[in-house]
């Protein structure tokens, strides 16, 4: 019951704070320079994933929005169409979800800068994009479902089901890089809030 809750809790931020020492920091810093070179030649940025990873990167364009980059999602009716010289932001934890590879393909094929937030650098959707991030993390159920053989195998699974891990840690990788663009566009919180929404349902 509560100590569930309190265990997932604890275990989803152990696995996080591990893993944040194994996302490449020039990986980083790749991704960093591609976001505020698009903000300074006034190039859009798309966003899309599948699923709660969509959810994910939507959160993530609405605090590029509250930071000035001309941002949209993929799949909404007032997103432009991307052009050369654009950025294209795919988030999937296995890099193989279909409708984000078609996307990513389709804006590959228009020299938009396409790139891969996923768990595997060997996936399709890494494998077409001219950058990739890593973020560690278990995108699927087990395929081996007798108990006593995982642990022979080492497949230690986490507590959290299907993709909850790459997609938590996901959120935070992201709300990092909000951070990190915060202090290298020299802007506060209070610029921020400047472009919330003030127009909402009550």
């Amino acid at each position: 019951m509560a100590e569930d809750v309190k265990k997932c809790m604890v275990s989803l931020a152990e696995y996080i704070s591990k893993i944040a020492d194994e996302i490449d920091p020039e990986s980083v810093n790749r991704f960093l320079k591609i976001l505020t070179a698009a903000l300074a030649n006034k190039r859009k940025i798309l966003v899309v994933g599948a699923g709660r990873s969509g959810l994910v990167a939507r959160a993530f364009a609405m605090r590029l929005m509250h930071l000035g980059f001309n941002v949209y999602v993929v799949g909404e009716t007032i997103t432009p169409s991307i052009g050369e010289g654009d950025v294209l932001i795919a988030v999937s934890g296995s890099g193989s979800t279909q409708v984000v590879i078609s996307v990513a393909s389709a804006a590959k094929s228009i020299k938009a800068t396409v790139v891969a937030i996923t768990s595997f650098e060997d996936s399709p959707l890494a494998k077409i994009s001219d950058h990739v991030v890593k973020i560690p993390g278990r995108t699927k159920v087990a395929t081996e479902t007798d108990y006593f053989a995982r642990q022979v195998l080492g497949l230690y699974e986490p507590i959290a089901p299907l993709g909850t891990l790459f997609e938590d840690a996901a959120l935070l990788f992201f709300d990092g890089v909000i951070v990190a663009l915060m202090n290298i566009l020299g802007l506060e919180e209070k610029d921020l809030k400047e472009k919330h929404a003030n127009v909402e349902f009550v």
